[in-house]
């Protein structure tokens, strides 16, 4: 049993590894360097990724051909490297890999960080909402606890000591629930201010790059 399961367990292994392979083989096979320069390029990959389309090659027998990757790729740069591309990766929050000639980086780069700031912004909208919504489940799951215990100090037999442990417990859920309603107003405080500056992100950049 111990052995079918470690067989198992290698054959998922190679199969993740084997996912993880730049190019299938078929397409290897194909050996349409310059197309695969091309679309590497335009995707914003470093020249380096011909290393992986190596490897996974190299399983089949087959040796990429140099040159004509890096033809393909200076082409697709030149199609990545945009001004609206920039601004377009930077909101997407797709990370820059430096692949820009140096002509073409001076309108790509300072877009794609206008494009930083508006992820940036987004992102503090998210997280700000996710906070909220976790502490109003909080604020439920204890009002559901004082609710509980409200029962549970009506109940028939209890002791004077039992019913003021249950006293007692209900104050300090009552405090806790006191503490977790601070932090959800404040949380939609912060709610607030990220779409606000969301807003003026939005205002300031929409001049240069139209509606989105």
């Amino acid at each position: 049993m111990r052995i079918a399961v470690l067989s198992m367990v290698l054959i998922v292994a190679s199969a993740l590894l084997g996912s993880c392979a730049t190019m299938s083989e078929e397409e290897c096979l194909a050996g349409d360097w310059s197309g695969r320069g091309f679309s590497d390029g335009a995707a914003g990959y470093a020249q380096s990724r011909l290393g992986e389309h190596a490897e996974a090659c190299s399983k089949h027998g087959i040796t990429p051909d140099d040159s004509a990757y890096r033809a393909g790729w200076a082409q697709g740069v030149v199609r990545y490297c945009t001004l609206p591309n920039g601004f377009a990766q930077g909101r997407s929050g797709a990370a820059y890999n430096g692949v820009c000639p140096r002509d073409l980086e001076q309108d790509f780069l300072p877009a794609y960080q206008d494009g930083q700031l508006v992820y940036a912004a987004e992102q503090a909208i998210s997280n700000a909402r996710s906070t909220v919504d976790s502490l109003g489940a909080r604020l439920e799951e204890l009002d559901d606890k004082i609710v509980a215990k409200q029962a549970e100090l009506r109940q028939d037999g209890l002791t004077d000591e039992q019913r003021d442990q249950i006293r007692n417990r209900i104050q300090e859920i009552r405090r806790e629930r006191d503490d977790t309603e601070r932090e959800w107003r404040r949380a939609q405080r912060e709610v607030d201010d990220a779409e606000r500056n969301a807003r003026d992100v939005r205002y300031r950049l929409q001049r240069t790059y139209g509606a989105w």
